[in-house]
């Protein structure tokens, strides 16, 4: 009613836009918060429980070791320190950055001038562990400057790469190729003619591998969306484990925001990655040894605390008994003293089993496939994200 009791003519139909409005505002809310809370709930579920006995080092881990140790910035002192890290662990690997690869596919030798140096240097001091020559590159997948796999060329220049370094005293070949798309028959027909390489050298193959689908199809969703299908489909990583004598999942850079969400999605990493690699093939979970904050990565959320606990869960989960499974730290350069000190307490010590045991596990712990697979919806930020740690994460001078 207006002044005098006149009726306002357009008053009731005003509010009835206004409460149409607020409604579907509401709706679209609500579109978009619960999906997120469930997954929320889910990936915390996830990582709830304790891991079964007996779920540490299998002494098949791996470090990744920035290019100063090849380049000549590393001295003898250098040298004495980093043993003094990696005996006692359970490390077995060291990658060590001998590239990057050029764009065609070759690698200079002027770029691992200390290589000899080093390999001798580690083979003494510790006797049994494996140093790998890291070769990588930015691939043309989502822009036109980069390695093209898909060029025949490209490929046996990257497979002649391969066998310079081994010839050059390194154990192996860990390679790391970035944007890598689910289905990309060129990198497996690659990976073909580098084991043929490798294993007529008696050297191990080892890739670093994308994170696989937390829901089925992701990785072709979030490419139509952003041109970036960041995941694997399984059955995709299942072709690549099956190719190589050892694959690292880069287990990071997921944009989720708490440690317990973290911990869920890599415990959910770990069984999908376990049921379809291998028994033959090193299975490892990477563990966060560096601390940037932005948008696909909090460092406060994804701790080398979180990342063991989910990796000792999904293994438990999935299959407890597995020799030929680890973690693998990224990166030396970065690491602080409370990241080797978790690795350590949480993976390498014995003497923190939970008191429940095995049967802590109970069927009522969701599995790999489960709600847990909703994260996508909880970082959206990171299909949209090539994943750069690998290429633009610069080593400090030394």
């Amino acid at each position: 009613m207006g002044p005098g009791g006149r009726v306002r003519g357009n008053a009731t139909p005003r509010r009835a836009w206004l409460r149409r409005v607020r409604r579907i505002a509401l709706g679209l809310l609500l579109v978009l918060l619960l999906p997120t809370l469930a997954a929320a709930v889910a990936l915390r579920v996830n990582y709830a429980g304790d891991p079964a006995q007996g779920t540490y080092t299998r002494n098949r881990d791996a470090l990744w070791l920035g290019h100063a140790w090849v380049d000549g910035r590393k001295r003898g002192t250098d040298l004495d320190a980093l043993v003094r890290r990696v005996r006692g662990t359970g490390i077995h690997d060291l990658y060590v950055h001998a590239g990057p690869l050029e764009h065609n596919g070759t690698l200079p030798t002027s770029a691992y001038p200390k290589a000899t140096w080093l390999i001798d240097a580690l083979h003494r001091a510790l006797p049994g562990v494996r140093v790998q020559a890291w070769l990588g590159d930015k691939l043309a997948s989502e822009g036109p400057v980069g390695l093209r796999l898909e060029r025949p060329a490209t490929r046996a220049a990257v497979v002649r790469s391969a066998r310079q370094v081994l010839a050059a005293g390194f154990d192996g070949a860990h390679f790391d190729l970035e944007p890598l798309h689910s289905g990309d028959r060129h990198y497996l027909a690659l990976l073909d003619a580098l084991h043929h390489v490798t294993q007529a050298h008696h050297a191990p193959l080892s890739v670093a591998a994308h994170q696989i689908d937390p829901l089925p199809a992701l990785h072709s969703v979030a490419g139509g969306l952003t041109g970036h299908p960041k995941w694997w489909s399984q059955s995709y990583f299942g072709q690549v484990a099956r190719r190589v004598d050892q694959i690292a999942v880069m287990s990071y850079d997921t944009a989720l925001p708490l440690q317990s969400l973290y911990g869920g999605y890599v415990a959910q990493q770990t069984s999908l990655a376990l049921e379809v690699t291998p028994p033959s093939t090193d299975l490892l979970m990477g563990l966060p040894f560096y601390h940037e904050d932005d948008m696909g990565h909090h460092a406060s959320a994804e701790t080398v605390t979180a990342a063991v606990r989910g990796a000792r869960l999904g293994l438990s989960r999935t299959d407890s008994g597995r020799t030929r499974f680890g973690v693998a730290l990224y990166v030396d350069f970065a690491a602080t003293e409370a990241d080797w000190a978790a690795y350590r307490k949480g993976w390498v010590r014995r003497t923190h089993e939970s008191r429940r045991g095995a049967g802590s596990l109970t069927e009522s712990q969701p599995d790999s496939a489960g709600l847990a697979s909703l994260v996508v919806l909880c970082s959206p930020v990171v299909s949209a994200r090539w994943k750069t740690a690998r290429h633009d994460r610069t080593e400090p001078e030394s």
